[in-house]
């Protein structure tokens, strides 16, 4: 009965998000509210882990960025009211689930390579992969190669019967010219 309650809220609270991944440099635009005002505070990073609970309003993603030389994780929840927005800035080439060994690295050391520079490269190398379709060996028909005729005067490629390749020419001359 629990569970299936939990569903329900689930897909009623949850707002469009794009996909997250570890190795994603992310913006999260974070309500703050401080006395009664409210302004958005933008918090830029790269994902290292992604926890999924139970139910899709309870994944979290843990962003780390270096301010000041200092490494600054914080962990979001994935469905929060107090996100406004999530951009993707970057998206890198990655092998690891988790990216916690970024933590013991500094400067040079903590970069990832880059498989898309920007979100914009992302969504479109996204879209062209869906659009292609798989083809079946069975429906490639191959055409009939045609043969020049050798009356057209074609060039052959075999080697002329007194050709010498470069070294031994070299070596020919030299004999010749003691």
């Amino acid at each position: 009965m629990t569970s299936e309650l939990l569903k329900d809220q689930a897909a009623t609270f949850t707002k469009p998000r794009p996909e997250l991944r570890p190795g994603y440099t992310v913006r999260v635009h974070e309500k703050i509210k401080e006395g009664e005002k409210e302004r958005i505070q933008v918090f830029e990073g790269l994902i290292i882990s992604m926890h999924k609970g139970r139910v899709s309003t309870d994944t979290t993603f843990t962003v780390r960025r270096i301010v000041g030389g200092i490494g600054v994780e914080r962990i979001f929840a994935l469905q929060s009211p107090l996100i406004d927005k999530i951009e993707v800035k970057k998206v890198a080439k990655i092998r690891r689930a988790k990216l916690f060994f970024l933590r013991g690295r500094r400067g040079k050391a903590a970069r990832l390579s880059e498989r898309f520079t920007n979100a914009d490269e992302f969504s479109i190398a996204a879209a062209d992969a869906s659009d292609q379709q798989v083809v079946d060996d069975d429906d490639i028909v191959e055409a009939p190669v045609e043969e020049p005729n050798e009356s057209e005067g074609s060039t052959t490629t075999e080697p002329e019967q007194g050709y010498v390749p470069a070294d031994e020419e070299v070596k020919e001359e030299e004999k010749k010219g003691e």
